[in-house]
């Protein structure tokens, strides 16, 4: 008798070693796109469909923060009409999953340099928080126009400034001090996420989160965004959960 190589054991997750944040950097929409001989702008619409599925299957798993990598300061260098149809997304995508999130608890917030956004993309970034501003459950969040850099320079340069205005103590300045300064600081103990998966096969972390991973569990897929499905989503947590996290120590 012959056995599909394919087939895999159903993965068994330990429910009380769910990360309680995690990260996602969303790679590949392009990619999956031109596979398919499509513009590119159609691998964004599926991955924005993804975000709808992935989301409902993190808020199920019991997932306190789920961070995804929406749009870089960098990727304002793509093409003016790809990033027009990226800005588009997030009207596109609140307009229509807003009731779904509503009714699953999710709360929306969104992180970034969000005044510098087109004012559609504003103001559906703020409805949608605003519209879950009530909700309890999972937090969903979008780090939409981010960067790594550009997220330390506002922190530092904000304790620079109180530190002279004599709000804080030079001395006072640590690692809780600077998170708090963050784009992540209202996390709070939820503000480093234990996992932080990459899809697409690239295995780079591209200017995010660069405080927050400093001891993230780090996985890298190979399917593209839109194929990362929830059974790939279980998989990856799985991995983690074999992971023997030390933190610099001996445990």
């Amino acid at each position: 008798m012959f056995t599909n190589k394919k087939e895999t054991a159903k993965i068994q997750l330990d429910p009380e070693n769910i990360p309680n944040h995690i990260a996602i950097i969303m790679d590949g929409n392009g990619r999956w796109a031109n596979k398919r001989l499509m513009p590119r702008v159609a691998g964004h619409k599926a991955g924005m469909e993804n975000v709808k599925t992935i989301t409902k299957a993190a808020s199920r798993m019991g997932v306190k923060v789920l961070t995804l990598y929406a749009f870089s300061t960098e990727n304002w260098k793509r093409p003016s009409d790809e990033v027009n149809f990226l800005m588009q997304l997030p009207v596109d995508f609140f307009g229509t999953f807003m009731p779904e999130l509503i009714e699953e608890n999710v709360r929306v917030k969104v992180m970034g340099n969000i005044h510098d956004l087109p004012e559609k993309t504003q103001k559906a970034a703020q409805d949608a928080m605003a519209d879950t501003a009530q909700n309890t459950g999972m937090i969903l969040n979008f780090a939409l126009n981010y960067g790594g850099r550009d997220e330390i320079q506002q922190a530092v340069q904000q304790i620079a400034k109180d530190a002279v205005s004599g709000t804080i103590e030079a001395d006072s300045i640590d690692d809780d001090l600077i998170s708090q300064y963050l784009m992540t600081g209202f996390l709070g103990e939820y503000a480093d996420p234990e996992l932080l998966i990459r899809t697409s096969g690239e295995e780079r972390i591209s200017n995010f989160l660069l405080w927050q991973i400093a001891y993230s569990e780090l996985v890298f897929v190979d399917e593209f965004w839109p194929d990362f499905t929830p059974q790939v989503f279980e998989k990856s947590i799985f991995t983690y959960q074999q992971r023997h996290r030390r933190f610099g120590g001996l445990k």
